[in-house]
């Protein structure tokens, strides 16, 4: 498994500072990075959090995932941070070192991130949780996002995207949960928590369903993650669990 790990809380501009977007970065990496051994042969990680987060940096991690990967890969790419549209409507994912101004030179475009996941030769997936504040640049609602997603899991690109929230919400954080909504159920769920079947091994559906419910529940409604998977796509393991983990004397819960 290949994963690129991206969230950025600080920004060059403090103005457009998140509270926990690197730290969800790490965590979902780390949780991925467990699954050595487990479920995969060997994972490897490149996680670029913050001043890290550079556009040239992003750039540069999505052409080493889109080069490394082989057609029996899992490669992953998750993003945590500010999205923005641009006049033209084009979703923008917003590193380090944007400027508000000149968005198409400092930002990472949807036409960039699709190049690269439609370019991957085994499974893709997309872990996209961004958010915006009033400060914000542009005008954005969430149907771009969401025009990105379907057009990525489209039968011919063939990614499977998770994104944090529905048209017009917002990602919720909070200092008690220790994450975004989003990330605490991603990472929640890839332990355990998504085995309804208790089959020892978390799928793809699985995942779906437990992050739905959980983030739900967690902000009171407030927030809705969406899930866009290609038709023709089996329910497949993203993750096994632990001995421990799978064990019901472990208190391992649904």
């Amino acid at each position: 498994l290949y994963l690129l790990s991206v969230g950025v809380s600080r920004y060059a501009n403090p103005e457009f500072n998140l509270g926990l977007a690197a730290k969800d970065a790490r965590d979902f990496a780390k949780s991925m990075e467990r699954q050595q051994g487990l479920y995969y042969k060997k994972v490897e990680a490149r996680v670029l959090v913050d001043e890290q987060a550079t556009r040239a940096a992003v750039l540069q991690g999505l052409r080493w995932l889109q080069n490394v990967s082989t057609p029996e890969d899992v490669a992953i790419l998750f993003v945590a941070g500010h999205g923005v549209a641009d006049a033209a409507d084009v979703y923008h994912f917003l590193p380090h070192d944007m400027k508000e101004n000149q968005l198409s030179q400092t930002a990472v475009s949807e036409t960039q991130l699709r190049s690269t996941l439609a370019s991957i030769r085994g499974r893709a997936l997309f872990f996209v949780d961004t958010c915006f504040s009033g400060k914000s640049v542009g005008k954005f609602t969430r149907r771009e996002l969401t025009r990105m997603a379907n057009g990525l899991a489209s039968a011919e690109l063939g990614v499977i995207v998770f994104s944090g929230s529905a048209p017009r919400q917002e990602s919720l954080e909070d200092p008690a949960w220790g994450n975004g909504a989003f990330t605490k159920a991603l990472v929640e769920g890839l332990a355990g928590r998504a085995d309804f079947r208790r089959e020892g091994v978390v799928t793809h559906k699985g995942l779906d369903y437990y992050v739905a419910h959980e983030v739900r529940t967690l902000t009171g409604g407030r927030q809705t993650p969406v899930t866009a998977v290609p038709n023709g796509i089996s329910d497949f393991p993203l993750a096994a669990l632990s001995a421990a983990a799978s064990d019901p004397r472990q208190g391992a819960k649904p």
